[in-house]
């Protein structure tokens, strides 16, 4: 389902404020993680339509930071009366249905209801980091102990920003790179998920400590959230 919504978002591009999809194969059950992982990677409120009962599609939705989702449905729904069948939600996240045959006009009028509430500046992703981390708390008991707290929209789990070498990459499960990477003198195990180029030898991270448990051990997993090619210098500041 995500590769077929990956391929139907070749039509969203900074011109659209909104990305929003379907297709008749596609389950209820999941279009929320699919929904969740396009918001994610192209930094736009998203939903995904599943077909429902009796002619309707049922949509889940996932917004950025500056839209609430809920309100913006409510929105769209007093400009076009009977467009949205029913609706419910919150800031981040919501659930609707409508006709199948009003999914074209549904998704006009929900990109012109979101162009009135947020501004290009708002489509531009902002990563948020807690900075490098001392290479002697680069460590397993270090996930261990942020694996134990609790944390959520608004108390995000930290993440960290460091330059890392990498001296090894292969690809893991059809889409994901598995890393090795070097830092002052150490080496981590690292993983992409969904990765969609080669990694160069020198990357700028933002990453999280993880704990990989695998054939009942467990180790230390830098996982990147996001990298760019290292761009001179010793490192972040």
């Amino acid at each position: 389902m995500q590769e077929d919504a990956l391929a139907a978002m070749t039509a969203v591009t900074g011109e659209s404020f909104t990305a929003t999809v379907f297709d008749t194969g596609w389950h209820q059950g999941v279009i929320g993680i699919v929904a969740s992982r396009l918001k994610d990677r192209f930094h736009r409120p998203v939903i995904a339509f599943a077909r429902g009962n009796d002619g309707e599609i049922r949509g889940s939705g996932r917004s950025i930071r500056g839209l609430h989702l809920r309100d913006a449905l409510d929105l769209t729904a007093r400009r076009h009366p009977g467009l949205i069948l029913k609706f419910g939600g919150h800031a981040a996240a919501a659930g609707l249905s409508v006709r199948e045959a009003d999914y074209d006009r549904f998704c006009t009028a929900f990109e012109e209801t979101v162009r009135d509430l947020v501004s290009p500046a708002d489509l531009e992703r902002q990563l948020e980091c807690d900075g490098p981390l001392a290479i002697e708390e680069t460590t397993l008991q270090s996930a261990r102990a942020l694996a134990g707290c609790v944390w959520g929209q608004g108390f995000p789990e930290p993440c960290f920003f460091d330059r890392f070498r990498v001296i090894d990459q292969r690809v893991v499960g059809g889409s994901h790179a598995r890393l090795r990477l070097a830092r002052a003198n150490r080496v981590f195990d690292g993983m992409v998920f969904n990765a969609r180029e080669t990694i160069p030898d020198t990357v700028d991270a933002l990453y999280r400590l993880d704990v990989n448990e695998f054939s009942g051990t467990h180790a230390l997993q830098l996982t990147i959230e996001h990298w760019s090619p290292a761009q001179g210098g010793s490192g972040p500041v």
